[in-house]
């Protein structure tokens, strides 16, 4: 169905090529994902396949792809359009209508296709999708993984025989991603769709896969074979595939069924040993905080703010408390009745269904939206009535889309504006970027950054700063198992000075491995708050792979696994 023959494809300016040496046949009517770290093409060989590398990208593509006999040099992407259905990482960048519905129903619209079947296309993609009771509701006013299956299902209408996806469920709660990779299996078993997927959370899609194919690096042609083989030579791999690593598994297990039908001997060895926390103790008091600067960067843009006031004074005010908190965002009621506390050195995950509130609630923690009701106190103020320049000093927010936070040329450029607005020593974002994001030239423009490497570029940015409060939604989204290992060390670092992190995040590997507390949102309402493996272990939803495969144990990482093995367990 994809043939790749000797593709290479390099971007203008581009010291080397993105792609080179991709030669690689994809079957029609199975499901092949795409693996590999963080910026060595995957979302360009995704694009060659869709036609928006050369004709929407710019670069220069050699070699030759086709898709079910069309050569996509010569066929551009609207000219594919009835074949192939793209989404990207960014689903706002698709949207051009207004409402869920519409949305769905455009597609259809530009390639003529017939009223009724427009109207029964759109019904069966509201089911499959979860989206009926969202029917009519403005995408703007969605949840991150709420327009994902949007932009999902607007490209599942026309009935493509290829599905292209890039990170499809990486905005997806746990439940919702099951149903959306359910629907993609449907396609692939019941219609033949060949389906091409990129994703970094391997724990969820693996499985499903057919194929796999391995980018190792952008110099190295990609390898592609059954998923197991592909898993046991791949720098990148989900808990299970690493868990079965340090077992010895032969053949390596790729689903939590298969592990635990492996593990028992391993539950044994490990039955008489005590799991660790899953994160370091937060600190009884904050270390001193660091000498604020006459001006930094936030969701605000760049602000003059006043000297900062002693460390003592400062790190007292650092506890943050919502009381009684509610959010009203026009007929909905986004919040409702929630209190909660983050102490400095503590982290604190927020989970739950896409929609539950948990970026709602980070942006009452940073003064975005206003309460309706109840009280927020961030350093002893009220963010919705503190000044900006007061309030970007006590608070950092990294968002969803780290497009927001970056207006430079070059990642050299945006290094030192964020050195200046901190007023960090020269070099302290450059250091960050590098321990977070290894081997991105200088000169790079963050447009030519992966979705993965902006958010890492982001970070940095936040982090140059070292706020008191670090806010941080989906963290990890287009983060490979590496860089995510990267950013887990940075943020036990800054919890071990004292700062309060509170992450809003679907990724339970992340939670596992770094969070004190996990709190879970339904509906706007707290439905659990306590200890992270209380809380977890006895969710089927929220529980990482290492604690289904060894419950009744409470073991949550493989990294607590590995050191009960080395200790002698």
């Amino acid at each position: 169905m994809i043939r790749f023959e000797q593709v290479s494809v390099q971007y203008e300016g581009a010291a080397r090529p993105t792609l080179s040496g991709v030669d690689l046949t994809v079957p029609e009517g199975e499901l092949v994902l795409l693996v590999g770290p963080s910026g060595v093409g995957k979302s360009t060989l995704l694009g060659a396949v869709s036609g928006l590398v050369p004709h929407f990208t710019g670069g220069t593509l050699r070699g030759r792809v086709t898709v079910d006999g069309r050569d996509t040099r010569t066929h551009k992407p609207r000219e594919l359009a009835d074949l192939v259905g793209t989404v990207g990482q960014d689903p706002l960048s698709h949207f051009v209508t207004d409402t869920v519905e519409d949305e769905l129903a455009y597609g259809m619209e530009s390639l003529g296709l017939a009223p009724d079947v427009m109207r029964r296309r759109v019904e069966e993609t509201l089911d499959l999708l979860g989206l009926a009771g969202l029917r009519d509701r403005p995408i703007a006013t969605l949840s991150g993984g709420q327009q994902q299956r949007v932009a999902i299902g607007s490209v599942l209408t026309p009935h493509p025989k290829v599905l292209v996806l890039d990170e499809p469920t990486s905005a997806l709660d746990p439940a919702a991603a099951e149903e959306v990779l359910a629907v993609l299996q449907r396609l692939v078993h019941d219609l033949g769709t060949t389906v091409l997927m990129a994703e970094h959370r391997l724990e969820r899609v693996v499985q499903y896969a057919d194929q796999v194919v391995l980018l190792p690096s952008p110099d190295a042609a990609p390898v592609m074979g059954a998923p197991a083989d592909i898993m046991a030579v791949s720098p990148v791999h989900p808990p299970v595939v690493a868990l079965g690593r340090l077992a010895g598994w032969d053949p390596l297990p790729l689903s939590v069924r298969d592990a635990r039908r492996r593990a028992t001997e391993l539950r044994e060895r490990l039955a008489s040993v005590e799991p660790p926390p899953p994160a370091p103790s937060a600190p009884a008091a904050p270390t001193p905080l660091p000498a604020a600067a006459p001006v930094r960067r936030g969701l605000f843009g760049r602000l003059r703010i006043p000297a900062p006031r002693s460390a003592p004074e400062a790190a007292v005010e650092a506890t943050t408390r919502v009381e009684g908190l509610g959010v009203r965002r026009g007929r909905v009621e986004a919040l409702r009745r929630v209190t909660l506390s983050f102490a400095p050195g503590e982290t604190v995950a927020l989970m739950g269904r896409n929609g539950a509130g948990k970026s709602t609630l980070l942006a009452a923690l940073v003064g975005l939206v206003e309460p309706t009701t109840g009280t927020v106190l961030v350093g002893g103020r009220a963010p919705h009535r503190t000044h900006p320049r007061d309030m970007v000093r006590r608070v950092g927010l990294v968002p969803q889309e780290p497009r927001d936070l970056l207006y430079a040329d070059t990642v050299a450029a945006e290094c030192a504006a964020a050195d200046t607005d901190a007023g960090a020593a020269a070099g302290s974002c450059r250091a960050l970027v590098s321990e977070l994001l290894p081997g991105v030239p200088d000169d790079t423009h963050p447009r030519d950054l992966s979705e993965g490497q902006r958010l890492a570029l982001a970070l940095a940015i936040v982090l140059t700063a070292r706020p008191p409060l670090l806010l941080l939604d989906e963290p990890t989204r287009g983060l490979d198992y590496a860089a995510k290992a990267r950013l887990i060390r940075v943020l036990r670092g800054l919890a071990a000075e004292g700062h309060a992190i509170v992450l809003a995040t679907h990724d339970v590997e992340l939670a596992a491995e770094l969070a004190h507390r996990v709190v879970i949102l339904a509906d706007g309402e707290i439905v659990a708050d306590g200890p992270t493996r209380q809380v977890v272990v006895s969710s089927p939803a929220f529980a990482p792979q290492t604690a289904k495969i060894l419950a009744p144990q409470e073991w949550l990482t493989v990294t607590q696994v590995r050191g009960a093995l080395e200790a002698g367990a």
